[in-house]
């Protein structure tokens, strides 16, 4: 492990440990809502992107309520779109037995599914129902997992039903990582079958990098399929450096 590893290590570990601390002190204060934790991951993705050098650009407004959907590269997005905005994850199981990202995703309210399960795919389906009714905007993968960047696989359109059903706002957007050294974006995306660990060590080892987010405007849609589609060629535009005009 480099010395740089090491440092960011330890001092994500630190993070980690304060964090939780403050949450049990928000806990003494008032009561456990998923709108708190919501805003204590928001808070704390903040410090923790600054501890790890790592440089978050905005384009666009993030959305204050409704569907927020995104292409997805890494587990670092439980970390940047935290940063952004107060926002409730859509995430596999998997992920909430992970250090850190695991523990940080079900502090903050993360809303977890099982792929595999039917049952577990409804369950989720009518929890971003509920969720959708509050004030703190419910995020998620259309993609269904996370890729390297080069392509934009299909979006899966089920999560779409329950803010068609209530015509709330779908907000797209979309997430690029610029490594200060000029190295390949897929440098820093997880997929396919690289093990956990010794991607994100090699993550704490790399070069400085900037997180771009570009937020869409919110649009109203009244069928599942056409959500996905379209939000499908806003995402792709934005990463390609245009922005689709509205339909």
């Amino acid at each position: 492990m480099s010395f740089r590893a090491f440092r960011r290590a330890v001092a994500l570990g630190s993070a980690l440990i304060i964090c939780f601390i403050r949450a049990l002190l928000s806990r003494l204060t008032g009561p456990d809502t998923l709108e708190r934790r919501a805003q204590w991951n928001h808070r704390s993705a903040i410090w923790v992107i600054r501890i790890l050098g790592i440089r978050l650009q905005i384009k666009g407004k993030p959305p204050e309520r409704g569907l927020l959907v995104s292409n997805h590269l890494s587990y670092l997005e439980v970390l940047i779109f935290g940063a952004a905005l107060p926002c409730y994850l859509v995430s596999k199981v998997e992920i909430s037995r992970w250090p850190f990202f695991g523990a940080m995703a079900r502090a903050g309210g993360t809303i977890f599914i099982d792929r595999s399960s039917l049952a577990s795919a409804l369950s989720v389906t009518e929890q971003i129902a509920g969720r959708l009714k509050g004030p703190v905007p419910v995020l998620f993968f259309p993609e269904g997992t996370s890729t390297d960047g080069t392509v934009l696989l299909p979006f899966h359109s089920r999560f779409y039903t329950p803010a068609v059903e209530a015509g709330v706002p779908v907000t797209a957007a979309a997430v690029r990582y610029v490594p200060d050294d000029g190295s390949p974006e897929s440098d820093f995306c997880w997929y396919g079958k690289a093990p956990f660990l010794p991607h994100l060590l090699r993550g704490l080892g790399a070069c400085n990098f900037t997180a771009e987010l570009t937020f869409g405007e919110p649009r109203i849609y009244t069928n599942r399929r056409v959500a996905a589609d379209e939000t499908h060629a806003e995402i792709e535009a934005m990463r390609a450096g245009s922005v689709l005009a509205p339909q």
